[in-house]
This record gives structure tokens, sequence and C-alpha cells, in this order.
């Protein structure tokens, strides 16, 4: 099941320099019918125009999420002192090679 992301929906006030500067660039790029610019929009943006920049964020969230697993794997572990129903997993195993 997914989850909506209903940050993505929210509008973008300028309330600082760089976030106005967003918000300009965006709304006269996509000229939204009601004026408003949304947190999806300038994401949308960004990935069109500024691929590096979100392909960073996004690798930087992945590893991140990975290392909390981890870690909250490891206290799960410390707290019950069993660890023979956690698997090993190498993600980077070939499926096909075996």
């Amino acid at each position: 099941m997914e989850e909506e992301n209903t940050l993505l929906e929210e509008e973008v006030t300028a309330e600082n320099p760089l976030k106005e500067m967003f918000v300009n660039y965006v709304g006269e790029k996509l000229q939204p019918p009601d004026g408003r610019v949304t947190v999806e929009m300038v994401v949308k943006v960004l990935a069109e125009e500024f691929p590096e920049f979100v392909v960073v964020m996004a690798e930087e969230n992945f590893i991140q999420g990975y290392k909390q697993a981890f870690a909250d794997m490891e206290r799960g572990i410390g707290q019950t002192g069993d660890s023979s129903e956690i698997k090993q997993i190498d993600l980077f195993e070939n499926p096909t090679e075996e």
C-alpha cells in the first residue's frame, strides 16, 4: 500500500530569498492557473533542470534509511539476544548467478 506524501501538495510561501527565487521561477515556468506553487511543482522543475541535485538528495535519503534500519535491527537483537530469525542477504547479489 502506497502512502501519499501530503507535503507535496503544500503551497510554497516566499518567506526567504531562496524560496522566493524558487516560487518565482517555478511559477513563471509552469504558470499554474490558480497562481499557487506547490512543493511538488518545485520538485518536478528541479528534477527536470537540476537532476544531479535531486539524485544526490535521493541517494543520501536512501543511505540514511538503510543505516537507520540496521541500527534499529541491532538494537532489537540486543534487546532479545536472539538473531536466529534474521536472514542475512546480499543486496548486490546477482540472482541469476547461482
